[in-house]
């Protein structure tokens, strides 16, 4: 008998879209899929970033600009991608919004702007991703969570921020325990410290921050580019065909301690 391990990992020709992919891990995640063989779709609101990923991107990468915080845009998005390809293989739920501030001086509307792009614009777009899924062939839902999802931080104080991702953690598990039987698999992918547009000038590009993140990590750094791309192939594939309701910690121990 002959082992592939690695074929289970391909995404030739699924559908995959992918939110917030403009900059950050969400471009990372979009060149990620592609590179696995996949078709892609890329939603975000700055249109421009869009179109030069996608020609990076080459093929037939499809933009969708899209404010996921405005109502009616998640359902938007899955009826476009479905549209564009036909249907919609896997979701790779990652816009997401984040401002520190003190609880204290965190007022109402901006909690709920953290509740409505962290948690139920993902929610809304889980949703309609499995309606079309379920009427094919099935499919995959992967939710971009974060540390924030399983511990407080305290230093960096997102009240809001932290909320959603705890809730985004406990949805993907209620997702996942109703659409198993129905062939859509719902896993969340926890990053730790990882540089990107959000977290520039606030935890990286300054020393303090930095010393911060690395004396508080157990093995001593924050994470690199790369180091998000096996965990995300392992979700979005057939790798991990029998995984659903998983919660993978990619986070240099941070929350080991």
């Amino acid at each position: 008998m002959t082992i592939e391990p690695l074929e289970a990992f391909r995404l030739d020709n699924k559908v995959v879209l992918v939110t917030g992919a403009s900059s950050g891990l969400g471009e990372r995640f979009a060149r990620v899929v592609d590179a696995l063989g996949a078709r892609v779709a890329i939603t975000a609101r700055r249109t421009e970033r869009l179109d030069a990923l996608a020609a990076e991107l080459g093929g037939d990468a499809h933009v969708i600009t899209a404010d996921l915080a405005i109502d009616g845009a998640a359902e938007r998005v899955i009826a476009d991608t479905v549209g564009h390809f036909g249907c919609i293989d896997v979701l790779v739920n990652n816009a997401g919004f984040s401002d520190p501030l003190p609880a204290l001086d965190e007022s109402n509307e901006h909690f709920d702007a953290s509740l409505t792009v962290n948690l139920v614009a993902p929610y809304r777009l889980a949703r309609e991703a499995a309606r079309a899924m379920t009427a094919g062939a099935g499919g995959v839902i992967v939710n971009i969570a974060s540390l924030w999802g399983l511990v407080g931080v305290g230093q960096i104080p997102e009240a809001g921020y932290a909320a959603s991702k705890g809730a985004l953690v406990n949805l993907t598990r209620e997702l996942a325990a109703q659409w198993a039987r129905r062939g859509v698999r719902v896993n969340a992918l926890c990053p730790g410290w990882f540089p990107s547009e959000m977290t520039e000038g606030r935890m990286f590009g300054d020393p303090a921050s930095e010393r911060w993140i690395g004396s508080r990590t157990p093995m001593g750094r924050p994470g690199r580019d790369h180091e998000l791309d096996g965990a995300l192939a392992y979700l979005a594939s057939d790798a991990s065909s029998y995984a659903t309701g998983t919660v993978l910690v990619v986070d240099g121990g941070w929350t080991a301690v």
